[in-house]
């Protein structure tokens, strides 16, 4: 079924509205999946706050010009899908990559990151990057670390104190 001129026109419209506000970009190659993994997959791609569509290459690459994700282009070979981060650099790349593992005929082609095109050997360090709740509890925790480490020090002293006068203590009792 052919797409009406005004209908290409709303799906580059889209596709470029979503890659304009998106952390990152990762393609894949679906060929061979069903039709009820690609619903699985379309699900799991909105639960981590993924938008993800197969998109015409040709009408990709209208809808990439002129934003990060441009470098894409020269990948865009055959039937693809693109996952764009709407939340944090890594959702698309986390999704694709569960997803991958258990359905190998989901095939990573490439990924973008802020206008650096990536290999797809570097899913895994895309994916591991840490979300933005873990990322603000971890740096939390480093600024915790030397005011826990003061109220330790602080507490310290007096207890050191006690030790002293109950070892004085002992020592007279004992003589």
């Amino acid at each position: 079924m052919a797409l009406s001129f005004a209908e290409k026109q709303a799906i580059v419209a889209e596709v470029a509205d979503v890659a304009k506000s998106a952390y990152s970009a990762v393609t894949a190659e679906y060929m061979g999946l069903s039709a009820n993994e690609m619903t699985e997959l379309r699900a799991k791609a909105r639960q981590g706050g993924v938008y993800m569509r197969v998109v015409k290459n040709t009408l990709a690459k209208r809808a990439l010009e002129g934003t990060d994700y441009a470098c894409l282009n020269e990948t865009l070979v055959g039937p693809l899908l693109i996952a764009f981060s709407q939340e944090d650099p890594g959702a698309a790349a986390r999704v694709l990559k569960d997803f991958a593992k258990e359905n190998d005929k989901l095939v990573i082609k490439a990924l973008s990151v802020s206008g650096q095109l990536l290999p797809a050997s570097e899913l895994d360090r895309l994916a591991s990057l840490p979300t933005k709740e873990q990322a603000i509890s971890m740096l939390m925790s480093v600024m915790q670390a030397p005011i826990a480490k003061l109220a330790r020090t602080l507490n310290e002293v007096p207890g050191k104190l006690v030790r002293t006068v109950a070892a004085v203590r002992d020592a007279k009792q004992a003589a």
